[in-house]
Parts: structure tokens; C-alpha cells; sequence
């Protein structure tokens, strides 16, 4: 695969265009698959399922979206962040659901799923990957926090993830945060690529 040198961030940004598109997509996609299997989040085993459940939906969306740079393992972080994430947010809020209980929620599925995703990225050595790990708990809290807004009247059926509002505020920003972190790269890494020994 050719090298890309990397430009400013408005034109990797440009390039990055799928990403916003599968959070997007795949958010509301994913939770309503999860919400179909299991019902609600109102105990360890349904945020376990649906945690790994909405993972793979939007794991596999993300991935779509970033396959030129980073490989397949980046499904299975989402999976696993996902579901602990869910399952220790939604303990920690004791499957409340107000607004600061779903926000919350957010910044700890966020912090689970950040972590894992950073770990990706650090493996494929794209600089600055902490920072996906700080960013995630604040935009998946904001996430929740717009959605709360929108899904007032059925808030109570214990999504396992935010709905499309959410996901278009979530989707923006981490969109802005991964095209500085992917200008900083020297190369665009391939679908199955690993550290460079």
C-alpha cells in the first residue's frame, strides 16, 4: 500500500467523511438490534449482551469507516469496551434513568470503549491515541445527554446506547478528534496492519 503523507487536519478530515456517516448509522441500528434481544438494560447479563451486541454493530461500522488505517482488532475493542462499560456504568447508576444517570452512564461505557479503541490505535502507532481514551467519556456523556432530550417518553425502555441525536453530536466530535490524530501519522495503515518492528 502507497504511503499518504499526511496534510492538515481539514483535509484528512475530508477524506475521514465515513466515519460520521457509521456513527450515524450504526448507533441507533445497533441499539435497536439490542434492544430487540434483550429487552431493556436493567441487569448485569442484559448490559453484558447488549454491550456486546451494539459493539459489534458499531465496532464493525467504525472499522468500515477507518479500514485504510487501522485493522480488524478495532470490532473486537469496541465489543469488549462496550460491554464493560455497560455493564459497570449502568451497576454504577443502579439502571437509573435520568439525565444525570444516563450521562453517567455515558462517560463510563465511554470510558470502556475509549480505552480499548485507544489500545488499537497505540498498536498501530498512531500518535497521540491517548487522547482517544480522554475524549470518549465526555462526548459519549454528551451523547446521552442530547438523547435524554429527544427520547423523553420511552427513556424508560433502557437503551443500550444513544439514539441518532446523540449520535450525531458523538459522530462530529470524535470525527474532528481522529483527523488530528490521524494528520499527526506519517502513513495511512492498511486493514491488517500491525506495528512496524
Amino acid at each position: 500500500m502507497e504511503n499518504e503523507v499526511a496534510g492538515d487536519w481539514t483535509s484528512t478530515a475530508r477524506r475521514m467523511w465515513l466515519w460520521p456517516v457509521a456513527i450515524l448509522v450504526s448507533f441507533p441500528i445497533g441499539g435497536y438490534i439490542a434492544d430487540l434481544a434483550v429487552d431493556g438494560v436493567d441487569s448485569v447479563g442484559a448490559a453484558l449482551a447488549g454491550g456486546l451486541i451494539v459493539g459489534a454493530v458499531i465496532g464493525t461500522a467504525e472499522w468500515f469507516a477507518l479500514r485504510q488505517r487501522i485493522s480488524w482488532l478495532w470490532i473486537l475493542a469496541t465489543m469488549v469496551g462496550m460491554a464493560a462499560g455497560l455493564v459497570a456504568g449502568a451497576a454504577l447508576v443502579d439502571y437509573g434513568i435520568g439525565r444525570a444517570d444516563v450521562a453517567l452512564l455515558g462517560a463510563v461505557t465511554g470510558a470502556g470503549v475509549g480505552v480499548m479503541q485507544a489500545l488499537v490505535l497505540a498498536r498501530h502507532r498512531v500518535p497521540g491515541a491517548f487522547w482517544w481514551a480522554v475524549a470518549n467519556p465526555p462526548a459519549w456523556a454528551l451523547g446521552w445527554f442530547v438523547t435524554s432530550y429527544v427520547i423523553t417518553r420511552n427513556i424508560d425502555e433502557r437503551f443500550p446506547i444513544f439514539g441518532a441525536s446523540g449520535a450525531l453530536v458523538f459522530g462530529l466530535l470524535t470525527w474532528l478528534l481522529l483527523a488530528v490524530l490521524f494528520r499527526e501519522g506519517p502513513e495511512v495503515r492498511g486493514p491488517a496492519a500491525g506495528p512496524t518492528p
